[in-house]
């Protein structure tokens, strides 16, 4: 066994180390925000090779592939799956102090029992043969049950049909992991380019059965997604926005600028961004009414390389952390639904550091009394999902708010392999506390701690959420993780 990985990684403490193997290691897995595709699952897809479910997609590999000097051939182009493997078995040494590091490694002994070696250009071959050989027994819903993970919760646009979620929710597989959908709305918001705009409410006009002319029209073709995305699970939204949008505005005005986009008319920023603060609301108001749980994932700058877009397209690694105003515009679009008690439960979340005391102090200006965290500080994501990430939001969410009623880890990733993260998350949080109980800041008391532990881990979201879970996990929450595969 490689000494790094072992049984207590990451907790340094006698404290952490009992915290970690008798309740954090024994929670399930609350996925609630991730980028599975719900095909894959439905359908039990079987991985050709480890490159296809190791780097088909992964844009935080490819961004260091790249930046090993890896050519792009190696990377998304045509080589074949040896080749693209190699490349980044090689890349891996170099992956030092970078959280990908951890993370392979991690998958490697959690998926595929691999744990007396690292992976190098030396390891390459045999840990290729030796994965391949596993991936003939690890298809998608294996790996769910064997990462034990209760919910996941895909990002779904409204105008998908969600036939795959239909399927899996007949399954017998859905006895072991609930896959919900998501209602993730940002093409609606995306006005700018009129051509691209129109195009996709015609789609949205197809799936609800809602010829969409107006602004009006719109939101009623929206509503009905709503209503059909809940009527097959969802009780979440999801956004992806530089900033929150909070601009004032006339309905008036709002419907003659979708009239003017849907004739091909571009409209000028101030009015884009005035569409986008009328939407945003609209929706708010929808997942209230409801009862759904609002997410926005605020701060992400994308597709900075026009030519690699141009190639690419969206989603392949050319994205950054943004430095858009949050506290102004989020202060006022919470304040105006909380204004009209029409503010859902809603899950902020920041990708500049910066912004982490900001988030974690204004959450605490809309909560009502009405739920635990009915506004939560989000965990650490993206480019902030690592051990500095992770410990900075934790210490802003403890200093400001109340940890102990956190909804805790989510992969937010596209992998199958990526549950190792909640892992990562676990021993870290572990770790917090009882370095802190070393340090005399908190009470050795291991009930009280565990207590927070399993909440953290489990079941706030669990009791935040309030998804249907699989008989397994609401009955027995300490049960043992199952063996390897």
């Amino acid at each position: 066994m490689i000494a790094l990985y072992h049984d207590d990684f990451l907790l340094e403490t006698e404290v952490a180390r009992e915290l970690y193997h008798e309740h954090a290691r024994k929670q399930p897995i609350y996925d609630y925000h991730c980028h599975l595709s719900p095909e894959q699952v439905a359908t039990n897809h079987r991985f050709r090779s480890l490159t296809e479910i190791w780097l088909d997609g992964d844009h935080y590999k490819w961004r260091a592939l790249r930046t090993n000097g890896v050519p792009e051939r190696l990377i998304t182009g045509g080589a074949s799956d040896w080749e693209r493997f190699e490349a980044w078995a090689s890349t891996v040494p170099k992956t030092l102090r970078n959280p990908l590091y951890h993370w392979t490694h991690l998958e490697l002994k959690n998926a595929f029992g691999i744990q007396d070696r690292l992976l190098g250009p030396d390891t390459a071959r045999d840990v290729y043969e030796r994965a391949g050989e596993r991936l003939k027994e690890l298809t998608t819903q294996r790996l769910l049950e064997h990462f034990r993970v209760a919910v996941v919760c895909t990002t779904d646009d409204p105008a998908d049909d969600l036939g795959h979620h239909r399927a899996f929710a007949s399954s017998a597989a859905s006895d072991v992991t609930r896959m919900y959908p998501t209602f993730r709305p940002d093409r609606a918001l995306a006005i700018e380019d009129p051509a691209v705009y129109r195009a996709y409410l015609e789609r949205l006009g197809a799936a609800s059965g809602v010829e969409i002319a107006s602004y009006s029209t719109l939101l009623a073709a929206l509503e009905r997604r709503h209503v059909y995305f809940h009527e097959l699970g969802c009780r979440l939204s999801d956004h992806g926005l530089e900033t929150l949008y909070a601009e004032s505005y006339s309905v008036r005005e709002i419907e003659h600028s979708v009239e003017r986009a849907l004739q091909g008319e571009r409209l000028s920023s101030g009015e884009a961004l005035r569409y986008k603060s009328a939407l945003l609301h609209d929706l708010a108001r929808l997942d209230h009414a409801r009862g759904w749980t609002q997410q926005f994932h605020l701060g992400a700058i994308r597709g900075l390389n026009t030519r690699m877009q141009r190639a690419l397209g969206p989603d392949t690694g050319f994205d950054a952390i943004g430095d858009a105003e949050i506290a102004r515009p989020a202060a006022r679009f919470l304040d105006r639904l909380d204004e009209r008690n029409e503010l859902a439960r809603t899950i902020l979340y920041n990708l500049n550091p910066r912004d982490n005391e900001l988030v974690a102090a204004l959450i605490g200006c809309f909560q009502d009394g009405s739920v635990p965290g009915k506004i939560q500080y989000g965990s650490a994501w993206w480019f902030l999902d690592q051990l500095d990430g992770m410990e900075r939001q934790i210490d802003a969410l403890s200093n400001l708010g109340l940890l102990s009623q956190f909804v805790g880890m989510l992969t937010d990733s596209r992998s199958f392999l990526s549950y190792p993260r909640h892992e990562y998350f676990r021993r870290l949080l572990c770790n917090i506390l009882g370095r802190d109980v070393a340090r005399g800041l908190l009470p050795d008391d291991r009930e009280l701690l565990g207590g927070l532990v399993r909440d953290v881990a489990f079941q706030n979201a669990r009791r935040y959420f309030r998804l249907e879970l699989p008989a397994w996990a609401a009955e027995d929450t300490r049960a043992p993780a199952l063996s390897s595969p």
